[in-house]
């Protein structure tokens, strides 16, 4: 149903997450990659989606100043925050394991926003969800960076792969939000357009 009403824009997507581009693939609208580099600093006193409404929002106006008429650009972030600690994408196996351990036996919340913008306009949508893990063995731990190594991924892991399958035993909230994407809320939003 988008394909129609994006027929004369031009999109965007600033991202290299495999997950975002298919899910624009799945809802078949056609994009174009493109390549943001910024650093990923953001206040320390901002939290939950302040930071990643933030940060999704630097990655935009990093394109301030190329952006065409018809040009809608996607960019995107998210993060997991447990027993108030925000984690990001891990550096290595080692910060994975911590951050693996951290999620063991306990709810986290996963934090996606999106933020679109135009020449003209730019909208910031944010969701959260619970997600609540099992105890997770070092066994098991291991396992999963040694198999998926989990590098590009909020949490240091896929809510989609291996461990998502035998470590979450319950979710509050949109699947695909704990996949950095909350696509229902990105749809109702482009159908506005």
């Amino acid at each position: 149903m988008l394909t129609d009403k994006l027929k004369n824009y031009n999109i965007l997507l600033g991202s290299q997450s495999s997950r975002r581009k298919q899910f624009l693939r799945d809802l078949r609208i056609p994009f174009t990659t493109v390549s943001i580099d910024v650093d990923e600093d953001y206040p320390k006193y901002l939290h939950g989606n302040e930071i990643t409404s933030y940060l999704a929002e630097l990655k935009a106006d990093a394109y301030e100043n190329t952006l065409e008429d018809n040009d809608i650009l996607i960019t995107a972030d998210t993060l997991v925050r447990v027993s108030g600690k925000v984690l990001g994408k891990p550096k290595n196996a080692e910060e994975a394991k911590e951050m693996l351990n951290l999620l063991s036996e306990k709810q986290h919340e996963a934090i996606s926003s999106i933020c679109l913008k135009t020449k003209s306009k730019k909208t910031i949508i944010s969701d959260t969800t619970t997600v609540h893990f099992k105890k997770l063995t070092d066994e098991e731990i291991d396992f999963y960076i040694d198999n998926y190594k989990p590098f590009d991924k909020a949490g240091a892991y896929g809510i989609q792969e291996w461990l998502g399958y035998v470590a979450v035993e319950k979710i509050e909230g949109s699947f695909y939000n704990v996949m950095g994407f909350p696509i229902h809320k990105f749809y109702k939003e482009m159908m506005k357009l």
